[in-house]
């Protein structure tokens, strides 16, 4: 029934979306209720119409799921950067099992022969790359630093994070403190994290120069807290780092295959460490790559799979569309004593079948894009024809339309599918699908 006001509503919770909400079940538009599991009675209200949903907030839990868990965050339910520390480990994992089954079916019109088990490991901490927002708000006093709220655009009001790598994950508190101590503390927006295994690098987005007291202020608080310190005046060209002093650089190994990754603090590298070890070796067992294979990997960034892939196969070229990435990837490769790895850099998104690496085709096809998927090039599979794909995907639609591409027009069979839990207690869904060519 259409209500013209908040007003507050007690509802039945029929089914839940991927991204933790739960569908009040009931006749007219459905109501999407964050936070909300099915089987449960909540009181919830409205905060935002649109012509065919609602969504709302919810207010309290009258009748409990068995698999709603304490959320362990202080700040959760107003942060925005987690939606599903509500429900059990084990009850996430199988909605994002499901919601990659659903769009596999629903758009891609498929089922692989074999659904894999999902990579999994620790809940907690696992977030090594971040951007936090910042805002000086003279109502509380002080200067917020963290992610954004749920339901609105302000910065949640928030004094550590569960899922940041350690140490961060206790320093928004003291980065609230030290920015609220500058000068130019309204005219710092964000603050981007980058855990290296060997330096925790932060970098202050700043759009006035720093006094001579507010460098002094940084440089004790870098000391303080052991932590690489970067500046960020203009785009991303002109990070450049205040503390320390000197010529390291952040880190990254990737032991099982004795790779050592560089990269700068604001370079795209996996969220999460842990799994990302575990993906890269999955990959490789999946790609079943040998001595003899012309590997082909794409959207390859600083080298993460390439290099990897290098030390098994006779060649690897990693074809990147961010110059940037593509210098860093060739440092790597070099850094790592690999010579038959090369990259190129081209906009993976615009291939019109003229590229010569395209005509080369390729033993071993490693894609690994960004949410909007590789439609582009997969659309040119049978110019590359090989005989084995690994498709690593960020988004299960764009996942799902490329296998459709990949099964139903290039000839290929969907052999087994599944998720990576690389974000928990968060709605996203990382997966990977491996194909094969049909003779």
């Amino acid at each position: 029934m259409a209500r013209n006001k908040r007003e507050p509503e007690i509802g039945v919770i029929a089914a839940a979306t991927h991204d933790g909400r739960g569908i009040v079940s009931g006749e007219g538009k459905k109501v999407f209720v964050a936070g909300a599991l099915p089987g449960e009675q909540v009181r919830f209200v409205r905060r935002k119409r649109r012509r065919n949903f609602d969504e709302a907030e919810l207010l309290e839990v009258l009748e409990a799921s068995p698999e709603r868990v304490p959320a362990r965050c202080a700040v959760y339910g107003r942060c925005g950067g987690c939606s599903l520390q509500h429900m059990s480990i084990d009850a996430q994992r199988d909605i994002k099992a499901q919601s990659l089954r659903d769009n596999l079916e629903r758009i891609g019109k498929l089922e692989p022969d074999e659904w894999l088990a999902p990579l999994t490991g620790g809940e907690w901490h696992y977030r090594r790359r971040a951007r936090l927002a910042v805002k000086d708000v003279a109502a509380k006093g002080r200067t917020l630093v963290g992610f954004r709220e749920r339901h609105a655009p302000f910065v949640a009001d928030m004094r550590r994070c569960e899922v940041l790598r350690k140490p961060v994950d206790a320093l928004i508190e003291p980065l609230s403190d030290v920015v609220g101590a500058l000068s130019i503390r309204a005219r710092v927006p964000q603050i981007e994290v980058a855990v290296a295994d060997n330096a925790v690098a932060l970098v202050l987005r700043i759009l006035d120069p720093l006094g001579d007291d507010d460098e002094r202020v940084l440089r004790q608080f870098a000391d303080q807290h052991n932590v690489w310190l970067y500046l960020q005046p203009g785009g991303l060209d002109s990070i450049f780092r205040l503390v320390p002093e000197g010529t390291g650089e952040l880190t990254y190994e990737l032991p099982e295959f004795e790779i050592s990754m560089v990269f700068e603090p604001a370079d795209f590298v996996q969220i999460n460490a842990d799994i990302n070890e575990r993906m890269v070796a999955l990959a490789m067992e999946l790609l079943q790559v040998e001595s003899s294979h012309r590997v082909l990997d794409l959207f390859a960034g600083i080298g993460n799979f390439s290099l990897p892939l290098a030390r098994r196969a006779g060649s690897v070229l990693g074809i990147e569309g961010e110059p940037s990435l593509v210098a860093r990837a060739r440092d790597n490769a070099r850094r790592n004593g690999l010579e038959n790895a090369e990259f190129l850099s081209t906009d993976l998104a615009a291939v019109d079948g003229s590229e010569g690496w395209l005509e080369a085709g390729c033993d071993r096809l490693l894609l690994d894009p960004a949410r909007s998927g590789a439609e582009a090039v997969v659309r040119r599979m049978p110019l590359l024809g090989p005989e084995r794909v690994v498709y690593v995907s960020c988004h299960p639609g764009t996942l799902a339309r490329d296998a459709g591409i990949l099964v139903h027009e290039a000839g290929y069979r969907l052999l087994a599918a599944g998720i990576i839990d690389m974000f928990p207690h968060t709605a996203h869904v990382e997966s990977v699908a491996v194909f094969s060519k049909q003779n």
